[in-house]
C-alpha cells in the first residue's frame, strides 16, 4: 500500500532519533477495506527525551512502555510481573521500574525519559533500577517477528536493523474516544505529525527476504506404511528445536499443497491414548497426503501438550480427573491455554518451496499469521475423526472454548471419566 513506508525508510528515521507509527498485520474485511488491529508510536530508547515522552502521552493517549530483547532484561535481572504467565496476545510483561536516584518520583516525563534511557544503556546494572516503578518493560521473544508477530518484537527488530541497542519505547495510539485507532486514523495521525508509518507484516516480509532462521541438517528418503516420503530435518537457529518435514510428490511447483503441521503428542501418537484424537489425526493426515500423492507433514516435537511438555501434560491429566477441562487444567498449572507458535514451521514450508497451502486443521486460529510469512492459505481442510467415550469432553472443549471446527456424534456422551486433557491434536 502506497501509504505505508518501507522498512529501510522507517529504520533510517529511527536511527535519526525520530518516532514512527508501527501497525500490526494488515488484513481485509469482508467489504475489501484494509484494517489493522493496533498502532503504536515507536522510538529508539536511546533517543528518548522528556519532550518525546510528553508527546507520546498527550498525542498517542497512553503511557510509554519499553520493548527490550530478552538478553537485555536478563542482564538487568528484571523479572516477569507474573511468572510463567503471558499477557494479552502472548505479551511478556515485566515488573515496572524506575531508574535509581531520579530527580522526582518517576511519574514525570523527565523521570520516565531517564528511566527509558537507562534501560537502553549497555553500561547499566541491576542496581541502577528500583521496583516497582512507572516504566513497564516488555520482553521480546528470541527471533523477533519471525517467532511472534507482535509490536514488542517488531520494535526490537527495528532497533537492531537501525544499528542501535535492542530497546525501544512504545505507546499505543488511541482515538478521541479512547479506543484503538482505526487504519484511517493511524494514517491521518502519521500525516498530521509528519511521521513515517510501517506495518509488522512488511517487517516480517523484509526479514524473511533478508534472513534465515532455520538450518537444514539432514535429508533422506523414508519408506512408511503410507508410502515413500522424503524427510527434511531442520534446526531452529532461534532455540535449536528440530522441525521434521515429510514430503510426498512435487511440493514446490506453485500449486496449492496439502499441509499438516502436527504438534507432537507422545501419549496419542505413540502410546495409543484414547484421551485425545492426536494419533488419529496424524494417521488420517498421512493417508490424505498419500491419497493425493503430494503434500507435506511437519512434525513439531516441542509442541507437546500445546507447548507445556509431557510432564506438565500428565499433571494436567490428574487435574482433569478432578473435574477441570483441558483449558482450565493448563491455566491451573500456570500456563497459557496454548503456548505454541508456528513462525519457524512457516519458514520450513517456505524453504521447501511452498507458496499456496491447503491447511489440514480444525483450528481456525492456527492459520493466522501464516500469510505474513509468504504463504497463502487457499483452503482449510478439516480432519474428521470419530470421538470415543474417553475424549468426547476434550473434543467438546476444543469446539466450544477454543473455536475448533469439530462435528460430534450427538448420540455419544461423555462417561464421566478422564474426558479432557492438556494434549492437542490440531
Amino acid at each position: 500500500m502506497a501509504d505505508f513506508n518501507t522498512v529501510p525508510e522507517v529504520t533510517e528515521d529511527l536511527a535519526q532519533g525520530r518516532m514512527i507509527v508501527l501497525v500490526d498485520e494488515r488484513s481485509q474485511d469482508p467489504a475489501g477495506l484494509v484494517t489493522v488491529g493496533e498502532g503504536e508510536l515507536v522510538m529508539l530508547a536511546q533517543r528518548v527525551t522528556p519532550d518525546a515522552v510528553n508527546f507520546m502521552m498527550r498525542q498517542a493517549g497512553s503511557q510509554p512502555v519499553v520493548a527490550a530483547a530478552p538478553e537485555r532484561l536478563e542482564a538487568l535481572q528484571l523479572r516477569a510481573m507474573v511468572p510463567d504467565r503471558q499477557g494479552p496476545r502472548g505479551a511478556a510483561i515485566m515488573v515496572a521500574v524506575n531508574a535509581d536516584h531520579l530527580p522526582g518520583t518517576g511519574v514525570s516525563a523527565r523521570d520516565r525519559a531517564l528511566t527509558i534511557q537507562r534501560l537502553a544503556d549497555p553500561s547499566s546494572r541491576p542496581s541502577d533500577f528500583v521496583q516497582p516503578g512507572y516504566v513497564t518493560p516488555l520482553r521480546a521473544r528470541p527471533g523477533g517477528v519471525l517467532r511472534r508477530a507482535g509490536h514488542t518484537e517488531a520494535a526490537v527488530d527495528l532497533a537492531r536493523l537501525a544499528g542501535m541497542e535492542p530497546v525501544a519505547a512504545m505507546a499505543t495510539i488511541l482515538d478521541e474516544n479512547g479506543e484503538l485507532a482505526s487504519t484511517e486514523y493511524l494514517l491521518e495521525f502519521a500525516r498530521r505529525h509528519g511521521l513515517k508509518i510501517a506495518s509488522i507484516r512488511d517487517l516480517i516480509a523484509y526479514r524473511r527476504r533478508t534472513e534465515r532462521l532455520i538450518a537444514l541438517e539432514a535429508r533422506t528418503v523414508m519408506p512408511t506404511r503410507y508410502g515413500e516420503f522424503e524427510v527434511f530435518a531442520y534446526r531452529s537457529l532461534v532455540d535449536d528445536n528440530p522441525y521434521i518435514a515429510l514430503t510426498m510428490g512435487p511440493v514446490n511447483d506453485g500449486q496449492p499443497t496439502l499441509v499438516r503441521m502436527h504438534s507432537a503428542c507422545l501419549t496419542g501418537d505413540v502410546l495409543g491414548s484414547l484421551l485425545c484424537d492426536c494419533g488419529q489425526q496424524l494417521e488420517h493426515s498421512f493417508r490424505m497426503i498419500a491419497a493425493e500423492g503430494r503434500g507435506v507433514l511437519v512434525y513439531i516435537q516441542h509442541h507437546e501438550g500445546r507447548g507445556i511438555g509431557i510432564i506438565h501434560k500428565l499433571k494436567a491429566y490428574e487435574l482433569q480427573r478432578q473435574g477441570l477441562d483441558t483449558v482450565d487444567a493448563n491455566l491451573a498449572l500456570g500456563f497459557p491455554v496454548d503456548a505454541r507458535d508456528y513462525g519457524i514451521g512457516a519458514q520450513v514450508l517456505y524453504d521447501l518451496g511452498l507458496r499456496k497451502v491447503r491447511f489440514l486443521t480444525n483450528n481456525p486460529t492456527k492459520r493466522v499469521g501464516l500469510e505474513a510469512y509468504g504463504l497463502t492459505v487457499v483452503e482449510q481442510v478439516p480432519i474428521e475423526t470419530p470421538p470415543n467415550p474417553h475424549n468426547l469432553r476434550y473434543l467438546q472443549t476444543k469446539r466450544d472454548r477454543m473455536g475448533h471446527a469439530i462435528h460430534l456424534d450427538q448420540q455419544s456422551q461423555p462417561n464421566g471419566g478422564l474426558g479432557a486433557h492438556a494434549e492437542e491434536g490440531l
